[in-house]
């Protein structure tokens, strides 16, 4: 896809992405290079539809957001009816086809509910963005410190949560064309990196989040299973780690604004046919397990 036929708001987030800075990230895509838009177009995005749970905030709304500048029909979700409809309305007063969609991961009837709906009035379901997410531990514990009811918690949203929708989800991706299936990781996630010492991991501070790690471990080993299970079929399922990113939950800390930390997951739902599965990746580059 040439640069002239990606929408012009989401080129201009594109092209001020810096370099993966993540140690022993390897580029991704045929001899080496970056990946790319490719086989996507401006005409094919269009008529699409997507899924995006925890969509009402932070690098949610943004990945809802620049996937509609795409031409994209975007579901955001949200376990807050009213949060969630407020954040629909505000991106459709921008101009965009965007509507809500309340989702509580951690509710199978929810769950339900909601395919039951996308089925009704779309009938299949182009892209799905696992996207929702808590952490729930406070800094400043030893990682066994962290009560096992704060695992639970995690756990709950984190790893079945995101199972329980794709699962539910899945009959509904099956019925397009080429889905795409996107985890929102994290570099915590990295097992890697969680054993360098050099790495930013390697400290008091990250090591006091064992089960939100472990829950993003979890998650990877997830996505590799099932793009296994997909690997005969057309649908795709990736994990990318967005980037340190300044939302509620890393408390306005991090290095990217949303729009940046959107931008690996919006790339990964727009993979061509030729793009990868079963790959972890932040901007356009492999990270190490």
């Amino acid at each position: 896809m040439s640069a002239q036929s990606v929408p012009q708001r989401l080129q201009d987030t594109i092209d001020v992405m810096p370099p993966s800075s993540v140690a022993g990230a390897q580029p991704l895509g045929a001899e080496g290079t970056s990946l790319a838009f490719a086989g996507i177009s401006d005409g094919t995005a269009r008529g699409r539809v997507a899924l995006v749970t925890g969509g009402n905030r932070g690098i949610g709304l943004e990945i809802c957001r620049q996937l509609a500048e795409a031409g994209i029909q975007v579901l955001l979700s949200g376990r807050s009816a009213e949060a969630t409809t407020e954040a629909a309305r505000q991106l459709a007063s921008e101009g965009l086809a965007v509507e809500a969609v309340v989702i509580d991961v951690t509710d199978p009837r929810s769950i339900q509910a909601a395919a039951d709906g996308i089925e009704q009035r779309h009938g299949r379901l182009d892209i799905l963005i696992n996207n929702a997410a808590i952490r729930v531990e406070p800094y400043g514990r030893s990682p066994s410190q962290q009560p096992l009811s704060l695992w639970h918690q995690t756990f709950a949203t984190n790893l079945f949560g995101v199972v329980a929708v794709t699962q539910a989800m899945l009959p509904l991706l099956r019925r397009a064309p080429a889905a795409r299936i996107v985890n929102v990781s994290s570099l915590l996630a990295s097992m890697g990196t969680h054993s360098d010492p050099a790495s930013y991991a390697y400290s008091d501070m990250f090591k006091s989040l064992p089960a939100y790690s472990a829950s993003k471990s979890a998650l990877n080993a997830w996505t590799v299973h099932l793009a296994y299970e997909l690997r005969e079929t057309a649908i795709k399922v990736n994990a990318v780690h967005p980037g340190y990113t300044k939302t509620a939950m890393n408390d306005g800390a991090g290095e990217l604004e949303p729009r940046q930390g959107a931008w690996t997951s919006v790339r990964m739902a727009l993979l061509g046919e030729e793009g990868p599965t079963g790959q972890y990746v932040h901007m356009g580059r492999q990270i190490p397990w």
